[in-house]
C-alpha cells in the first residue's frame, strides 16, 4: 500500500489551517463517493476501498444499551423563536428547549424521571462537545450548561461528569475550562504541557498517554505525517486506538453535537463520535469517510455507551462546513433529542439540505449523500430510512 506523505509548509501551517485541509476531504468525499474512484485512477490502482476489522469488531455483544439505544428511530425537535440574541445562544431558551425535548422523548412527566430514563446516580457521564470550528461555531455553552444542569438536578454529581473532546487546546480555545465549569472535569485526548509542547521530558506525546490500544479501528490505508501534523494524529500507521475517555473513563456519553454540513452531507451525531474518538484520522478522510463514521460508531465503547445525542440547532452552518465560514452560518433556532443518533443524523440532514436549497446552494436533496447511515444500519446502529423514523416537533412560542 503506497504511503501518502502530507507536505505543509511549517511557516505558514496552523491548527486552524490543519482542520479547514482535513475539513475540507472530508466534505468532497461526503459530496462525491466517486471521488474514492478518482483517487484509485490517479495511482493508476483499482478503485477498491480499503479492508477494516469492523467484522471482528461487530462480534462483541450487544448490551441493553446499544445503539440505537430505547427509543430506535425517534426523534424530537423543538424550536424556539428567539434562542440566539446578538449572535450569542441563550442559556434560559437552550433549557427549555431540552426540558422540553426530553420529557416528550422520554415520555414522563417529571424531567428528573426523564433523565433517569438514561443515566443514573454514580455513573460516570461523558459529554461529548464539538470545538473544532472555534468560538464561531462551538457547541454552546447555553445548550451544555443546560445539560449540565439538568443532570445535576436529576442527582448526577458534577465530579462524576467529564466534558470531553479529542483536543484539549481546543476546548480551552473556546472556554470548557475549569473557571467555567467548576467542580466538571475537562478532557481532551491530544493535549500540550505547561510549556506549550506537545511532547514531555522523555520526548513522547502527551497524547500517547491518554489512548487505549487495546481498542482500535484497523483500516488498510496509512499516511506519513509531518512533525507538525504528528501531534494532532498521535499516531500514523493503521490503527486508530480510541481514547481511553470512552474506554475507561465513562460509564455513559451524551453527545451534544452541533448541526453542520459536509458538502451537501452532514455531520452531526455520528461523525461527532466517531473521529472525535480515535487517533490518526487523517489517512481516513479520503477514502474511509463514510465507513468511518459509522464502522466506528459500532465498537463497543461507543455503541454500548452513548445513550443520548443532543443537537445543539440554536446555531449552525449549512455550506463550508465542518468549519466555520461567518457567511454561512445561521440561527437554525431549534435543539433535537434521540437516543438513536443514525435517525438524528437523518433528520439533520433534512433540516440542512432545504436551507442549502433555500439559499441557491443546490437545487434537490440528494439522499445518495448519506451512505454513512445507510451504513450504520446495516450495522444495527439506528434507523435511517426516513419513512421509519417517528418525528415529534414541538414549539415554544
Amino acid at each position: 500500500m503506497t504511503k501518502l506523505k502530507v507536505t505543509m509548509n511549517k511557516k505558514t501551517f496552523s491548527r486552524r489551517k490543519f482542520i479547514a485541509v482535513i475539513g475540507a476531504g472530508s466534505a468532497a468525499m461526503a459530496v462525491n463517493p466517486l471521488a474514492v474512484k478518482a483517487l484509485g485512477d490517479q495511482q493508476n490502482k483499482p478503485a477498491l476501498k480499503p479492508a477494516t476489522n469492523i467484522k471482528e469488531a461487530s462480534k462483541t455483544p450487544r448490551t441493553a444499551t446499544s445503539m440505537p439505544g430505547i427509543f430506535p428511530g425517534k426523534v424530537v425537535l423543538v424550536k424556539h423563536p428567539r434562542p440566539v440574541i446578538n449572535d450569542e445562544p441563550v442559556e434560559a431558551a437552550a433549557y427549555a428547549m431540552l426540558s422540553k425535548a426530553m420529557l416528550e422523548l422520554s415520555g414522563q412527566k417529571n424531567i428528573k424521571k426523564a433523565w433517569r430514563m438514561f443515566v443514573k446516580p454514580g455513573e460516570r457521564i461523558g459529554l461529548k462537545v464539538n470545538p473544532v470550528a472555534g468560538r464561531l461555531l462551538s457547541t454552546s455553552h447555553a445548550v451544555v450548561r443546560s445539560v449540565v444542569n439538568q443532570l445535576t438536578e436529576s442527582g448526577i454529581r458534577r465530579e462524576d461528569i467529564i466534558i470531553w473532546d479529542r483536543r484539549d487546546m481546543e476546548l480551552k480555545d473556546v472556554g470548557f475550562t475549569a473557571e467555567n465549569y467548576p467542580g466538571i472535569t475537562i478532557r481532551g485526548t491530544e493535549m500540550k504541557g505547561e510549556d506549550g509542547s506537545f511532547y514531555d521530558s522523555d520526548g513522547k506525546l502527551y497524547g500517547e498517554r491518554n489512548i487505549d490500544r487495546e481498542w482500535f479501528y484497523w483500516a488498510d490505508t496509512e499516511m506519513e505525517y509531518d512533525s507538525e501534523t504528528l501531534p494532532y494524529m498521535i499516531n500514523s500507521g493503521k490503527y486508530s486506538y480510541f481514547t481511553k475517555i470512552v474506554t475507561q473513563e465513562v460509564d455513559k456519553i451524551i453527545n451534544i453535537p452541533i448541526l453542520k454540513n459536509a458538502g451537501a452531507s452532514v455531520t452531526n451525531a455520528m461523525k461527532n463520535l466517531a473521529f472525535g474518538s480515535i487517533t490518526n484520522t487523517q489517512r481516513l478522510h479520503a477514502r474511509l469517510w463514510n465507513d468511518t463514521c459509522a464502522e466506528v460508531c459500532a465498537f463497543a465503547p461507543l455503541r454500548d455507551k452513548v445513550v443520548l445525542n443532543i443537537t445543539d440547532g440554536l446555531r449552525g452552518c449549512f455550506n463550508g462546513g465542518p468549519g466555520a465560514n461567518p457567511q454561512f452560518i445561521c440561527n437554525y433556532n431549534i435543539l433535537m433529542a434521540a437516543s438513536d443518533p443514525v435517525a438524528t443524523d437523518r433528520i439533520a440532514w433534512d433540516i440542512i439540505a432545504e436551507k442549502r436549497i433555500a439559499e441557491g446552494i443546490q437545487k434537490t436533496a440528494n439522499p445518495a449523500v448519506l451512505t454513512f447511515l445507510t451504513m450504520a444500519t446495516d450495522l444495527g446502529l439506528g434507523v435511517s430510512e426516513k419513512e421509519k423514523i417517528e418525528l415529534k416537533t414541538l414549539e415554544i412560542a
